[in-house]
């Protein structure tokens, strides 16, 4: 299950379940019509608090995504997650695309204001670390 909302900041994505790789790749279609036209800078709240480890190809299309946001104009993004496996995986996935410099993980188990922390991290740079 994925979800694209435009927000005042940027995107907000939401990704959660099992996603098989035709889901994975539906969503890099969708991601490519939603960023046609933007322009500047913007950032991207993910939550993934419910998703479950990427299985080899949707990885793939998940990385693919990571490209096309950052070639689009991401300037910041942050990572909702709940399970180390996942985060494991997304950090792992975020420094072979280059996106790791520009992204931060926060861990909603362990965070009570993860939403507000993330938040800050896009609009004005202040680090959730």
């Amino acid at each position: 299950m994925y979800k694209i909302t435009k927000k005042p900041f940027g995107y907000h994505l939401e990704l959660g379940g099992f996603i098989e790789p035709a889901e994975m790749q539906k969503w890099v279609e969708e991601s490519k019509a939603t960023l046609t036209g933007q322009s500047g800078n913007f950032g991207v709240f993910v939550d993934m608090r419910n998703l479950k480890p990427l299985p080899p190809d949707s990885q793939h299309y998940m990385q693919e995504g990571q490209k096309l946001y950052k070639e689009k104009g991401m300037q910041r993004s942050v990572v909702i997650l709940n399970d180390k496996i996942t985060t494991m995986q997304f950090k792992r996935i975020a420094k072979e695309t280059g996106i790791y410099n520009w992204e931060r993980y926060i861990d909603a188990s362990s965070n009570a204001n993860w939403q507000k922390d993330g938040e800050d991290w896009i609009v004005s740079g202040k680090d959730p670390d």
